[in-house]
């Protein structure tokens, strides 16, 4: 053992490893990440509005779909990085391949339903007609490979736990520049290629995804684990699979939740509002996903961190790094809301100049600054609870509010009320904020203290 990389690894995890250290190429991995689809969004808006708010519509079935692979991601995040904290190194390595080889299977499966039943899926939502072609033809392409997209989310889950957050950040730097020069290409026809629309863009995630994947297989082999990990997997540790099962679906379950509400969201929207409302909620969506970045990475770096503090037994020392954790997030969340709201105008003329969708959209910008307040708390608190092992009340939680404030909320505003976008909007808003007071008051509690899943070697 002591030739391998691991013991680096472990000094590391125990002693250098910040908030901020972690935060960081978290941020920018997950911007670079955004931006994938911002240029795909970007591209398609210079092609066809329509055909952009599509590929919007498709990309929540595949991440619906992604958010399976999470059951085993999330738990073993958590078990990873209180293992490491512990000292538990087998453990963590033996976890690192159930969760490899679970995604991968998973990953499978979903590959073949998305190729062959992706119009049905999309027909439930209420997508018909080009929204259902093009949805169709994107899906067809990108679903092909999700079985590879699976395996590596895994794999990022265990660098990432192991206080490697950098690495995924440069290999999403590559992503981005493949996946942006090909839909330039292939969208708009640079270099004289012909102009292939939504096939173009599926064709450049599809490509840049393998490109970044196949970089990550050998950095990960030669990094952090090695291939030999497998081995642990004979006979089948039955036990240890259904430890992670019992954290990782509660835990996945409250994102397929809110993943599925937001699909009963769309099919809403689909239904009973305007074609520019529609257009106007596909852009709007990937300009606020900019403004929560701040958030989403503290969130996971406050994860991994807790899980680290928590499995050696650092339980003070977790409950006021997610204080300082959450003050953070407001302030730089605060930052980013207040250039939105100045400069709303500016940012929809990127994607369109319709003055009705320009008008529509800089209201809900306005109207989101609330909602960014409570997915803000949301981010950071919830990962904390899963970083200690407390994944079953945020789920609880979560199933009552968003659908009973989010998705009949958004009916109850845009249908009953007729209030359009702008009530589904404020549907949202009091979602996140009521889900956002209640985890700071779990959090408060202290109940989480009792969660972990390790027991402490340290001594």
């Amino acid at each position: 053992v002591r030739k391998l990389p691991h013991t680096k690894v472990r000094r590391f995890s125990m002693k250098k490893m910040s908030l901020f250290s972690l935060s960081w190429p978290i941020f920018i991995e997950t911007l670079l990440f955004m931006m994938l689809g911002f240029i795909d969004v970007f591209a398609l808006s210079q092609y066809d509005d329509l055909a952009s708010a599509s590929v919007g519509t498709a990309n929540q079935v595949a991440g619906i779909c992604n958010l399976l692979f999470s059951v085993t991601a999330t738990a073993s995040a958590v078990i990873i990085a209180q293992n490491l904290g512990a000292k538990n190194r087998e453990k963590a390595s033996e976890t690192a391949a159930l969760s490899i080889f679970f995604n991968f299977s998973i990953g499978i499966i979903v590959s073949v339903v998305l190729v062959i039943f992706n119009r049905p899926m999309l027909s439930a939502l209420g997508a018909e007609g080009k929204v259902l072609d093009f949805g169709s033809e994107y899906l067809t392409i990108v679903g092909c490979f999700m079985f590879g997209q699976a395996t590596l989310n895994s794999m990022n889950v265990v660098l990432r736990s192991h206080g490697y957050t950098r690495i995924p950040m440069y290999i999403t730097i590559v992503m981005n520049i493949i996946n942006t020069v090909l839909d330039l290409t292939f969208v708009l026809g640079w270099f004289g290629m012909p102009v292939l629309g939504v096939t173009g863009v599926a064709l450049a995630t599809t490509f840049s995804r393998l490109v970044g994947g196949t970089i990550l297989v050998i950095i990960f082999f030669k990094k952090v684990e090695k291939p030999s990990i497998f081995k642990k997997l004979f006979p089948f540790p039955f036990k240890d699979f259904w430890q992670m099962l019992k954290i990782g679906i509660p835990a996945a379950f409250e994102s397929i939740n809110y993943n599925i509400a937001q699909l009963v969201v769309t099919s809403i929207a689909l239904r009973f509002m305007t074609d520019n409302e529609y257009i106007t909620r596909s852009y709007i969506q990937n300009i606020t996903s900019t403004f929560y970045i701040f958030s989403q990475s503290i969130g996971q770096g406050s994860q991994i961190l807790t899980s680290h503090r928590v499995g050696a037994g650092k339980y003070d020392e977790a409950y006021h790094g997610v204080w300082r954790g959450l003050l953070a997030g407001y302030g730089l969340t605060a930052v980013m809301c207040t250039l939105g709201v100045i400069f709303r105008s500016q940012l929809i003329g990127i994607f369109t100049d319709n003055p009705e969708v320009i008008a529509i959209g800089g209201t809900l910008i306005i109207i989101n600054v609330v909602l960014e307040a409570g997915r803000c708390t949301n981010l950071i608190v919830i990962n904390s609870l899963r970083g200690a092992g407390d994944v079953y009340f945020p789920t609880a939680a979560a199933i009552f509010s968003m659908w009973v404030l989010s998705t009949f909320g958004s009916y109850l505003f845009v249908v009953v009320f007729g209030w359009g976008i702008y009530g589904m909007w404020i549907a949202l808003a009091a979602d996140e904020c009521f889900r956002g007071i209640l985890m700071v008051c779990r959090w408060k509690g202290g109940k989480w203290r009792q969660k972990s899943l390790v027991k402490n070697q340290q001594n």
